[in-house]
């Protein structure tokens, strides 16, 4: 098929100042976009507009910037057109910095009874975040290049904090000077898709997710949400799914009951709530039917940019708690299917308190030592 035509038309109305409208395009059929991506390639000295098409094989998509998108219609053209929403971080402010200590959250699921068994070894875990801060001490045997996909030359270094605060709750080997991460010997990928204010387009989220996939991820950590469905996110996280990549969602710091963000509300995802200190659901969470484990989410003490520290609050935090314990699972158990880990991680889960009206029934808090040990016991207070 000859998709001059619709090429032309994207090079017409791609907007290079960035002030127009940002829209994901996806072929129905491979063969569709394959031969669209061939000619892509052959016309884009021709057409020099045609540059900032992005495009993502998993998802058979282009990312393009777009100034009159209601003339691209599946009548006209045979693809599929929607909109690239933004996307925000599920984090509260940053705390006060304090003095260097094991974090709490680390101990609470009860991540140092499990290292005698695994310490994460050997998994690879996709942050998308705001990147991460690779001079950082507590993170210097912890990280592998990643990517930038704001800037596609230079290294996905964060400028916002959220991103190295995630990936030192997850894998930080400080030592005695500085914290200690829930897998301390697993291996963060950075993938820079938010900027420095914590926000990002769905398109760079699928792009990310696209990298993850293709450089075969263990697991993919996703603190970040959006009140609207995004079709071509679900679908490319469907696709991470069948490649056998956990895929650990925030729920959301909304305090509702009956919903939760996207992506986590997805069943591709395993969707996480925040606890506090005392065990319970932390007053921010989201809660109910769509939470699949709840974690550690207050008053989480982490890295922070310039080697330092800071405690923040949020399901994002909650979060990598989790893909920090899957971690050691699958470190210690390699090849579990993502459905199995889900099973598995909720079956071990600690029983939150009796008197926790905020809780779905069956659902408890993150517990690594029971995880790893394989207990399938009904849950009981602790």
């Amino acid at each position: 098929m000859d998709y001059s035509v619709f090429l032309q038309y994207l090079n017409g109305h791609i907007n290079t100042s960035g002030t127009s409208g940002r829209y994901i395009i996806r072929f129905p059929h491979p063969a569709q976009y394959n031969e669209c991506l061939r000619q892509l390639h052959r016309l884009r000295r021709k057409l020099p507009a045609l540059k900032r098409v992005r495009t993502s094989s998993l998802l058979r998509a282009f990312l393009c910037p777009l100034g009159l998108p209601d003339k691209v219609t599946r009548n006209r053209f045979g693809v599929l057109v929607e909109e690239d929403s933004i996307v925000s971080v599920h984090s509260a402010s940053p705390g006060k910095e304090r003095s260097a200590e094991i974090p709490w959250g680390v101990r609470r699921i009860d991540a140092p009874e499990a290292w005698s068994l695994s310490t994460g070894s050997q998994i690879r875990i996709g942050v998308i975040d705001t990147g991460v801060d690779y001079s950082h001490p507590d993170l210097r045997y912890s990280l592998a290049r990643g990517i930038n996909l704001l800037n596609r030359v230079s290294l996905p270094h964060d400028d916002n904090g959220h991103g190295t605060h995630i990936s030192g709750t997850i894998a930080a080997s400080g030592g005695s000077q500085g914290i200690i991460g829930v897998a301390p010997r697993s291996l963060i990928y950075p993938v820079k898709a938010f900027d420095h204010n914590g926000s990002a387009y769905v398109s760079d989220i699928i792009l990310g997710i696209d990298w993850c996939v293709r450089n075969h991820m263990h697991i993919v950590n996703m603190s970040f949400g959006m009140k609207n469905k995004s079709v071509s996110l679900q679908n490319i996280i469907r696709k991470a799914h069948e490649a056998g990549i956990i895929v650990v969602a925030s729920s959301g710091n909304d305090k509702k009951s009956r919903s939760v963000d996207y992506p986590a509300r997805y069943s591709q995802t395993i969707s996480v709530g925040a606890t506090g200190k005392n065990g319970r659901i932390a007053p921010f969470s989201n809660h109910g039917s769509y939470i699949d484990i709840y974690a550690p989410g207050e008053k989480i003490y982490s890295c922070w940019l310039g080697g330092g520290h800071r405690e923040m609050s949020g399901t994002s935090m909650a979060t990598s708690h989790v893909s920090g314990a899957i971690a050691l699972l699958l470190s210690l158990r390699p090849g579990m299917t993502p459905d199995q880990v889900k099973r598995r991680i909720r079956r071990n889960a600690r029983a939150l308190p009796a008197n926790s009206p905020l809780a779905k029934a069956g659902t408890g808090e993150a517990h690594a030592s029971r995880l790893l040990r394989g207990k399938t016991k009904k849950l009981t207070s602790s």
